[in-house]
């Protein structure tokens, strides 16, 4: 993930302006250690910090269209840039980076090109001919992004809040799904599939279809120039992704500069279940296989870090992502700066134990349209930024477009948890990948019941948290009634 800071309209083109806004760039460095770039146009200042996946030679940001008249600073990936590129006959690409599509197809095609792009992406663009600009962020919010407003009147965007919640009166999450144009002064949603009205679908279950969309979602993720692997926990979701990747590696442009054997990477406290699971999926996918172990004091000595890297206090969050945040930096250390992981899932499929409880399937549709929605404020903002935090990418499948168009369509009688009938929760998940001839896991594997991670890194890992928290927070936590001892905790850190 890279990381972009655009300040737009601030009545101040001085030098001193310009460091002010390169220093505040520099604040998000961790997520782009490859290389610092910064455009001015009058008083406005487009900056950027790339993590260099695609095009690491040439690809550097901001990127222009031909004459340089529009100007973009992205964050993400553009899976689709190169069918995008057959329908720009007529421009001339600077770079073969994979965001380098996006000022030519908005001359094409103007603020509509948003819906054009199949990816997950942050950008700020700049047309200089009108001094006018464009923000949009991606469908679901896999890519963090924030906007803020100073008392000059100056817009502010960001890919975290640290790059501007000192310059900005007040700020908020830029929403998933939106742009915000400049000439209409105004946030639009650009995302609009069927699913978001929570309209219970009809479409029967085809478990194929629904296999090879997900095999497609993992697929196009594999576009790399540079070494990448699978976080691989051993559970349903992850082990997916780390199977599919191994099936259909081999022939890939990755497979071809960095080798057709699969490196995959679980981290967890000593005799936990994901280093167990994850060991077994490992072995039986034939992958190079990474464990890392990290005790209760690690974690614990981490969450000032993983706080400052997440910016949230939500308890679950944090206790998720400290573990994340210690195997990315594991990982980065061996050279590798992209990984394929499974978020997503349970909130499509209702895989989350309380689902047991839906009383209907429309209570249950909607419920995961609710669940998708808000995905940007905790498993989207742990994945990204916790792994962004070391200079990281996290790559989601489930979260690919198509595939939770395919998946939300489903008529959600299929998603209903049935044990009498030998239907755990995912079932539909779990049947399609249950492949007899060629096997994609083993069965107890296809069929593992659900672990939160945080759980699933070791149950003492919860249990020592909280054990800390009371220690350290019970000599004034009764003032704080209605706050929990570990978010009273966190509040303090």
């Amino acid at each position: 993930m890279c990381g972009i800071l655009a300040v737009l309209g601030c009545s101040d083109d001085s030098q001193a302006k310009r460091v002010r806004v390169l220093e505040l760039s520099r604040r998000l460095k961790h997520r782009g250690p490859d290389w610092s770039g910064l455009y001015q146009h009058g008083d406005c200042y487009l900056a950027h910090q790339r993590l260099a996946i695609v095009d690491p030679a040439s690809g550097d940001q901001p990127l222009y269209n031909e004459d340089k008249k529009i100007v973009v600073t992205v964050n993400g990936e553009i899976y689709n840039h190169e069918q995008l590129r057959q329908l720009l006959p007529n421009h001339k690409f600077r770079t073969g980076s994979d965001c380098d599509v996006i000022a030519h197809l908005y001359e094409e095609y103007g603020e509509k090109f948003v819906e054009m792009l199949d990816g997950m992406f942050s950008f700020v663009l700049l047309d200089a001919r009108d001094n006018s600009f464009l923000v949009a962020r991606d469908a679901i919010g896999i890519t963090s992004l924030y906007i803020g407003w100073g008392l000059d009147g100056s817009i502010w965007i960001s890919s975290e809040l640290k790059g501007l919640n000192d310059e900005c009166e007040t700020f908020e999450a830029f929403p998933p799904g939106h742009l915000y144009s400049s000439k209409n002064g105004a946030l639009r949603r650009w995302y609009n599939p069927p699913w978001f009205s929570e309209s219970i679908p009809s479409t029967p279950y085809d478990p194929l279809l629904l296999r090879r969309s997900f095999e497609n979602a993992v697929i196009k993720r594999l576009m790399t120039d540079v070494p990448f692997g699978v976080l691989l926990s051993g559970g349903l979701d992850s082990s997916l992704v780390a199977s599919v990747t191994a099936r259909y590696l081999a022939g890939t442009k990755a497979a071809k500069s960095w080798g057709p054997q699969l490196h995959s990477f679980c981290v967890g406290l000593e005799g936990s279940p994901d280093l167990k699971a994850g060991k077994e999926v490992a072995d039986y996918l034939g992958t190079v296989h990474h464990e890392f172990r990290f005790s209760v004091q690690d974690g614990i000595d981490a969450i000032e870090d993983v706080i400052y890297h997440i910016e949230t206090y939500d308890v679950t969050t944090i206790r998720a992502s400290t573990p994340m945040f210690l195997m990315s930096r594991k990982i980065k250390s061996l050279g590798v700066k992209m990984v394929i992981s499974g978020e997503g899932s349970d909130e499509i499929f209702g895989g989350y134990l309380y689902f047991h409880k839906a009383p209907n399937k429309e209570e249950l549709h909607r419920e995961t349209c609710r669940k998708i929605k808000a995905l940007h404020q905790y498993d989207c903002l742990r994945a990204n930024k916790a792994t962004s935090a070391w200079g990281l990418e996290a790559r989601v499948p489930f979260l690919d477009k198509e595939f939770i168009d395919v998946a939300m369509n489903i008529d959600p009688e299929w998603k209903m948890i049935k044990p009498n009938q030998g239907r755990m929760e995912k079932w539909i998940l779990r049947k399609a990948f249950d492949d007899e001839e060629k096997p994609y896991l083993p069965k107890h594997i296809l069929y593992r019941q659900k672990e939160q991670f945080s759980d699933g890194v070791g149950y003492s890992w919860i249990d020592g948290l909280k054990a800390h928290a009371e220690l350290h927070a019970c000599f004034i936590f009764s003032i704080f009634t209605k706050i929990t001892t570990p978010r009273f905790f966190f509040f303090f850190v």
